[in-house]
C-alpha cells in the first residue's frame, strides 16, 4: 500500500491508503465511533453475521479471480451460529481475499478494507456515520482529481514549451535551406520519435497501430513522470542537436537518461500523489 490520507469524520481520524487507484479505508478507525478501545472485537462481531459474509464473498467473486469459493461456503454455512467466530486474518488467509488488508504496526497498522466494504461496515456501525464518511470521501476524491488534472495540464504545457525549443534546434541545425515541406515534416517526426523511442520504447506510429480505437497520441496518455522526463529530454536533445551529435548516438544517450531519471523520480512523494 502506498499513499496515506486522513479524513476527519465526526471528530474521528479515518485513514485511507491508496494503492494503484484502489482506496482502502481503515475499519479500525471506523470502529472507534462505537468503542475506542475494542475495535478488533467490533470488527469480528460484524464478521459473524451471515449477511456480512455473503456480502464479502460476493465482492470477492466479482473482484478477485483467486478467491477460494469452497472455503467461503464453509464460512457462510457456519455464519450466524452462536459458536461462530471469524477474524479478518482468518478470512484473508483462508479464502485469499483481497478486499480486506491487515497492516501491522501499533500506531500505523490496523484493519483496512476496500471502500465498498468499508462503507458497508460503516452502515452497520451507524447510518449517520456512513453518510458523513461517504460525503467526506467524495469531497476528498473530487479535490484529488482536480489537483491531478491541474498538475497534468501544467506538465503537458511544460512539455509543449520544450517541444518548441526542440523543434527550433532541429530547424536551425538539421534542415538545409529550401528543403521540400514534406521532408521538413519527416525530419520533425523522425526527431519526435527519437524521444518517443527513448522514453516510451516505440514510435508514434507503433502506438497508434496498437491503439486504433483511442483518440489522441502517445503523449496524451503519458503519466506525470513520463511528461516530466519528456520535458527534460526535449531540452537535452535540443542541445545535443546543436552540438552536432549524430541521431543514433543521441538516441542511446537519451534512453539512458530516461531510464536514470525514471528511477530517480519514481520515489518522489510529490509525484506519487499525482497518479
Amino acid at each position: 500500500m502506498k499513499e496515506k490520507t486522513e479524513l476527519n469524520i465526526e471528530g474521528i481520524p479515518v485513514r485511507i491508503y491508496s494503492d494503484r487507484a484502489k482506496d482502502y479505508i481503515s475499519l479500525t478507525d471506523i470502529a472507534k465511533y462505537r468503542d475506542n478501545k475494542r475495535t478488533n472485537y467490533i470488527i469480528q462481531n460484524w464478521m459473524r453475521n451471515k449477511s456480512t459474509i455473503e456480502f464479502l464473498g460476493l465482492w470477492e467473486k466479482i473482484n478477485n479471480p483467486n478467491f477460494k469459493g469452497i472455503e467461503f461456503d464453509a464460512f457462510k454455512n457456519s455464519a450466524g451460529a452462536n459458536s461462530f467466530t471469524l477474524t479478518p486474518l482468518q478470512w484473508v488467509t483462508t479464502t485469499l481475499a483481497i478486499g480486506i488488508i491487515i497492516k501491522p504496526g501499533r500506531y500505523h497498522g490496523g484493519i483496512f478494507a476496500h471502500k465498498d466494504i468499508a462503507f458497508e461496515f460503516a452502515s452497520w456501525i451507524s447510518s449517520e456515520f456512513k453518510l458523513y464518511l461517504i460525503t467526506e470521501f467524495q469531497r476528498f476524491k473530487e479535490s484529488e482529481n482536480r489537483f491531478q488534472k491541474t498538475s497534468w495540464d501544467v506538465s503537458r504545457i511544460l512539455s509543449k514549451i520544450n517541444y518548441k525549443i526542440h523543434t527550433d534546434a532541429i530547424k536551425q541545425t538539421l534542415i538545409p535551406q529550401e528543403i521540400a515541406s514534406s521532408l521538413v515534416n519527416k525530419v520533425y517526426s523522425d526527431e519526435a520519435d527519437v524521444l518517443n523511442i527513448a522514453l516510451f520504447g516505440q514510435t508514434a506510429k507503433n502506438w497508434r497501430d496498437k491503439n486504433v480505437h483511442i483518440t489522441g497520441n502517445i503523449r496524451d496518455y503519458a503519466t506525470i513522470e513520463q511528461l516530466v522526463i519528456l520535458s527534460n529530454l526535449e531540452s537535452i536533445n535540443a542541445e545535443l542537436i546543436r552540438s552536432g551529435i549524430p541521431q543514433k548516438i543521441r538516441l542511446r544517450k537519451l534512453n539512458q537518461i530516461a531510464i536514470y531519471q525514471m528511477g530517480s523520480i519514481l520515489g518522489l512523494t510529490g509525484l506519487k500523489k499525482l497518479n
